[in-house]
């Protein structure tokens, strides 16, 4: 490593983001192996008000940057001064992104090969507290002068670089992060590579976590090892900042991609991660009830509620369940009157369903009436299926199954090969019981709708006590 050239660099900015972010200041400080060469520092015009959290933090304002260039006045100067060389920062990923853009503004290509002195260090120097700059410096002795400035900070840096490289005496460690084909630059700071090699490549949940071990974003995937990967290759703010707080990765294993989008829904909705878009559902269910009114006429309608109530039926939008009603009213010859589709008439008068029998002007008995209606609330519960949906599981001798008990969502399981199941209640020892939701119904329906009913065993009757 004698020979080779490293470009030790801080940047300083206007924050707003990776994409957001303009430079304000920049120090590099070329070295050949451990040895300084030469040092460059600049203050730089971003062309845009600096935040007042970023004044305090840095001591950076607008005055102070008011005749400083701009960056097209010193992009060359950078270029050349990083030619050849290895660029090395403390968090490597955020300076060299936000150097790389201003570059990219300028409609120009910056690339160079990158080591994260954050990654070095816990590699080299492991068992740490903290790889904070300033937290690491502290805890081997470096002086760390003028926090926060791009020459303070760069500064400090250097010292870090030369001690990682007399740790690394045979260059071992420094080789195998600048190996063409290692990914180590790409990874977060706080993240092992050895925890993305025990990823597996199979379908999955997987669940980035930060270094409390509180879950903070929870994704499903085909293959949880690439997915998780192609996290880090985004250069959005949102994925750069998951990638800042993520410490561990746990996954589970489900075998299906089903299974997968089930578990995460379940993750979401009960760990409300930060990196996840909130779980929208609709603020209201509409269900199809019924009552008896003063005459004793047993009348259906629709009821709105905030919870999933066990009802002759449940639907996610108003509509759904004024068609399911109207079907009732024309199939069982209901009255549209007292199925709530007309209001404020003594006698129904519909315009489409007309077959009414006439318990609105009574020439039909109440009790005819009802028993057409009970007939009718039957048929809905009657079309509640209880299924399950069989899937693929962990492994070849393993089958994995979703189950729906009466139209609802009920949970999952892995069955042996070996074991037989002949009913409905062989599946009870295997079952993990799942919460029925908005989504759980939506991705269901969704799975029906794209794969049909081929995995799918009906039964007639419930065996399965509750």
């Amino acid at each position: 490593m004698k020979d080779r050239k490293f470009a030790v660099i801080d940047v300083e900015t206007t924050g707003g983001g990776i994409s957001g972010n303009r430079l304000t200041e920049i120090c590099i400080v070329l070295l050949q192996g451990s040895e300084i060469l030469d040092k460059y520092t600049t203050l730089i015009n971003p062309e845009k008000i600096i935040p007042n959290y970023i004044t305090s933090l840095t001591g950076i304002d607008n005055e102070l940057l008011e005749d400083a260039p701009k960056f097209h006045e010193v992009a060359d100067a950078i270029e050349e001064f990083t030619k050849g060389a290895v660029f090395v920062a403390h968090n490597v990923n955020f300076d060299y992104n936000v150097l790389r853009n201003e570059f990219k503004a300028l409609g120009r290509n910056f690339t160079r090969k990158k080591l994260c002195t954050v990654r070095l260090s816990r590699k080299l120097i492991p068992g740490l507290f903290s790889y904070s700059l300033g937290k690491l410096c502290s805890s081997i002795n470096i002086p760390l002068n003028n926090r926060h400035r791009a020459e303070g900070d760069t500064d400090a840096t250097v010292i870090l670089f030369q001690r990682l490289l007399d740790l690394d005496e045979g260059g071992e460690v420094l080789s195998s992060f600048l190996h063409p084909h290692s990914k180590n630059a790409t990874l977060p700071p706080h993240l092992s590579a050895e925890q993305i090699e025990d990823l597996p490549e199979t379908p999955g949940i997987y669940l980035f976590k930060d270094k409390q071990h509180e879950i903070i974003y929870a994704g499903k995937a085909k293959n949880i090892k690439k997915r998780v990967w192609s996290h880090f290759y985004d250069k959005k703010t949102k994925e750069y900042q998951l990638g800042q707080e993520t410490s561990y990765i746990d996954f589970e294993t489900t075998g299906n991609e089903l299974l997968a989008l089930l578990l995460e829904s379940d993750y979401i909705r009960k760990k409300y991660p930060k990196f996840n878009r909130a779980q929208k559902r609709p603020t209201y269910t509409y269900q199809i009830i019924n009552y008896r009114n003063q005459r004793g006429i047993i009348q259906l309608a629709i009821g709105r509620t905030k919870q999933i109530h066990d009802s002759a039926a449940t639907f996610y939008n108003r509509a759904l369940a004024q068609e399911m009603l109207e079907k009732l009213c024309e199939n069982f010859n209901l009255c549209p009157k007292y199925c709530t589709l007309q209001s404020n008439v003594s006698q129904c008068s519909h315009y489409r369903i007309r077959n009414c029998e006439g318990v609105c002007d009574g020439s039909e008995s109440v009790e005819d009436y009802n028993a057409k209606v009970e007939a009718a609330i039957t048929s809905l519960k009657n079309e509640k299926e209880t299924y399950v949906i069989k899937e693929k599981g962990r492994h070849k001798d393993e089958q994995a199954f979703v189950l729906i008990k009466e139209g609802r969502y009920y949970g999952y399981g892995f069955v042996d090969a070996e074991v037989q199941i002949q009913n409905f209640h062989d599946y009870e020892p295997f079952l993990k019981l799942q919460e029925s939701t908005f989504h759980t119904h939506q991705i269901i329906s969704s799975y029906l709708r794209k794969k049909g009913t081929d995995n799918v065993i009906r039964f007639n009757e419930v065996l399965m006590a509750g």
